[in-house]
């Protein structure tokens, strides 16, 4: 395939979690921002969204995948690699739903780390603001959650965490236009 097609699959990945999030958030009206995790939408028992939710979240991360392997090694080779571990894994929490309870936080926790691990090392290989700012972004609404600086519940900053993926959107969309350069580290 031509380079420009893999490069929309690092569009339509982050577009697909976007959306299968807001589907979801839509058709479940008992969700509470103060009190419920976005995994609590992908529960395979409690949930009437766990299908739109968990499908979209590992068909996010194949198109994801598809992009890291493809045509965004050609243009970050060690943020491909991060990235590719990090679409695995979100794969593996659409598998592993908030229904398998500490199997799925052991999968979680990894995947929120390793988007934060990608976003630095493309920041560093690129030379990335984008990058580094929604990575700032991420961490600052990890911060004032963990400081309890407002009363809401972890859903807010898992929330603000797919923020990260507005960088591979750019990088992606920067590729398909050619004004990507190569990997430079």
């Amino acid at each position: 395939m031509e380079e420009r097609v893999y490069a929309l699959f690092g569009v339509f990945g982050p577009l697909l979690v976007y959306m299968s999030i807001i589907v979801s958030l839509v058709l479940s009206p008992w969700f509470s921002w103060e009190s419920n995790a976005l995994s609590d939408l992908g529960h395979a028992v409690n949930s009437d969204v766990a299908s739109i939710f968990n499908l979209g979240l590992l068909l996010a991360g194949f198109l994801l995948m598809i992009y890291a392997l493809t045509v965004f090694q050609k243009h970050a080779k060690y943020s491909s690699f991060c990235l590719l571990v990090s679409t695995f894994l979100v794969q593996l929490l659409a598998a592993f739903n908030a229904a398998y309870g500490s199997l799925h936080y052991a999968v979680a926790v990894p995947h929120f780390v390793m988007l934060s691990v990608t976003s630095i090392v493309y920041t560093v290989e690129k030379r990335s603001a984008v990058a580094l700012i929604t990575f700032l972004v991420v961490m600052f609404s990890w911060l004032l959650y963990a400081l309890n600086v407002f009363n809401v519940g972890i859903a807010v900053p898992e929330t603000v965490s797919k923020l990260v993926v507005l960088w591979i959107m750019y990088s992606a969309i920067r590729i398909y236009f050619g004004k990507e350069s190569t990997s430079t580290l």
